[in-house]
């Protein structure tokens, strides 16, 4: 797969600056994700990218696979997962809702069910605990998704870096709720679990406006409890090219007509980029904690 002379310009940008995807749904992420494996450590490949993190949704089912391809075309493989974290304990089977029912669209994700988090195994030991994460999300926290909570996260958090995740993570969502304090609080109890130089404040631009709704609160937050940012891409697929592909995928799990437009922008989702790094060198703040 050939990459057009401005994607290789992006790329060129990436690699000098040292960037590395961290927030990458691959096609383990189904009717969600549309990265091929091969495709995608192609595309690291010509871009001189070195490293690369998966984080489907809810599992690690495709980690071996991911593994041993990335291993074999010489990109280092960062297993993770964008998990799904229950708003009370794990055993709570039921909606929960932090704002008024007029604040319905900015709520909890899922109708009330959970939020998001990035999880990312910087150990070996911290990989054989998102497993076991994964797996009690699975067994014990299952609803409408498999949910693990505060509870796991500190009984396993050892060896993981942990971000705020995307729009639908907790710290966001209560900052659309206009629950400041309450986002504060979210961001320091994970901060604990996972230790200072392990969670970090995630900012991602695709341009949509509900990212730009909390940019601002993301960045005191990080100020105020000296938390280092990381910069992503929620990238869903290769090349631009894909995004049709990809938005039909989507667009079968969401229950739209694939004769329509296909907007990928439904509340709570994160939007679908392309493994381009475009906006990224303008969204984080200037700070010597920034990776």
């Amino acid at each position: 797969m050939a990459l057009p002379a401005a994607t290789r310009a992006t790329w060129e940008r990436g690699r000098n600056g040292g960037f590395a995807h961290l927030h990458v749904h691959t096609e383990y992420s189904m009717l969600d994700g549309a990265a091929r494996l091969n495709d995608l450590f192609g595309a690291c490949d010509q871009g001189g990218v070195p490293a690369i993190a998966m984080t489907d949704h809810g599992h690690v089912f495709g980690a071996y696979d991911f593994y041993q391809k990335a291993t074999k075309a010489g990109i280092k493989p960062i297993v993770g997962t964008e998990a799904y974290v229950a708003p009370e304990h794990r055993g709570l089977k039921q909606p929960i809702r932090w704002g008024t029912p007029a604040q319905r669209d900015d709520d909890v994700s899922g109708a009330g069910a959970y939020t998001h988090m990035t999880l990312l195994a910087e150990t070996t030991e911290g990989m054989y605990n998102l497993f076991r994460l994964c797996s009690l999300a699975s067994i014990e926290g299952y609803f409408r998704r498999p949910r693990m909570d505060r509870e796991l996260l500190a009984r396993y958090g050892k060896g993981i870096i942990a971000t705020t995740g995307c729009v639908g993570g907790e710290v966001q969502t209560r900052l659309r709720l206009g629950q400041y304090d309450e986002a504060v609080k979210a961001a320091a109890s994970y901060r604990d679990i996972f230790g200072q130089e392990n969670f970090f404040v995630e900012l991602m631009d695709h341009d949509l406006a509900v990212e730009r709704r909390t940019a601002d609160g993301l960045r005191r937050i990080a100020r105020e409890l000296a938390l280092p940012y990381v910069v992503t891409n929620d990238s869903h697929y290769v090349a631009p090219e894909d995004a049709q592909a990809a938005g039909i995928r989507f667009g079968i799990s969401s229950a739209p007509s694939v004769s329509g437009p296909l907007e990928l922008a439904v509340p709570h989702r994160c939007s679908s980029e392309s493994l381009q790094p475009e906006r990224s060198a303008d969204t984080c703040p200037a700070s010597p904690a920034t990776r």
